[in-house]
């Protein structure tokens, strides 16, 4: 016999078994069904500030946008506190280029106040996404699954792995397509979208499964990722 005090809690079910997400690949995000996501960040436009014929026209545009497609997307809204850490790493090698101390000090009190700024103003930011799906076994988006499904899916091993390099390079290129349409579509709207890359995708998922960590722990280029 052994002792609870010895043996100790029994490990649980890893957190990751219950999440949607498979696997992100090249630049696509693999669901545990088998169905297939791309991710399309959008640029945004003030609609208001707009003239009232172009207001119409960005209207009737989106109608037959969505009047085009024969299959399911989704509209993600992303709220998160602005991450100035790229433009301070600018400030950073500028001020390594200087030779005036005077400039030098500048531009160190200009730090110090922009990052007061965003804490203490709690600015936010707002990231727009369109996520476009694919589904292998039907070629019309995702298929809708009852309770008893989904949740024998998330018990139950993968089905990633069946899937060989060819028919995944098939999957690639239809889900191209329906990309392409989307930001063509987008772009009659006055919108820019573009396909997030893998480093992106993991970023994204990231702030979105932990929003607090994000602030302290920044995620690491994924090309600086040592697997064994």
């Amino acid at each position: 016999m052994q002792s609870k005090q010895l043996s100790g809690p029994k490990p649980g079910v890893p957190s990751q078994r219950f999440l949607d997400v498979a696997e992100i690949r090249d630049d696509i995000v693999i669901m545990r069904d088998g169905t297939l996501r791309s991710v399309l960040l959008v640029s945004s436009i003030n609609f208001s500030l707009k003239s009232v014929d172009e207001q119409n026209a960005i209207v009737q545009a989106y109608m037959q946008f969505l009047n085009g497609l024969d299959y399911p997307i989704q509209v993600v809204i992303q709220s998160r506190r602005m991450n100035i850490d790229n433009y301070m790493r600018q400030l950073d090698e500028s001020e390594k280029t200087l030779t005036s101390d005077l400039l030098k000090r500048q531009i160190h009190d200009y730090k110090d106040f922009v990052v007061q700024l965003v804490k203490l103003g709690d600015i936010m930011q707002k990231r727009f996404y369109v996520v476009v799906p694919l589904n292998p076994a039907t070629d019309k988006g995702t298929v809708q699954k009852g309770f008893t499904q989904r949740l024998s899916e998330i018990f139950s091993p993968t089905i990633v792995g069946k899937l060989t390099e060819e028919r995944f390079q098939k999957l690639q290129f239809d889900l191209s397509l329906r990309v392409n349409q989307i930001i063509g579509g987008l772009s009659s709207m006055s919108l820019n979208a573009v396909a997030l890359d893998t480093q992106s995708l993991i970023e994204m998922l990231y702030t979105v499964y932990n929003p607090e960590l994000f602030e302290t722990q920044r995620m690491t280029d994924i090309s600086k990722l040592q697997l064994e």
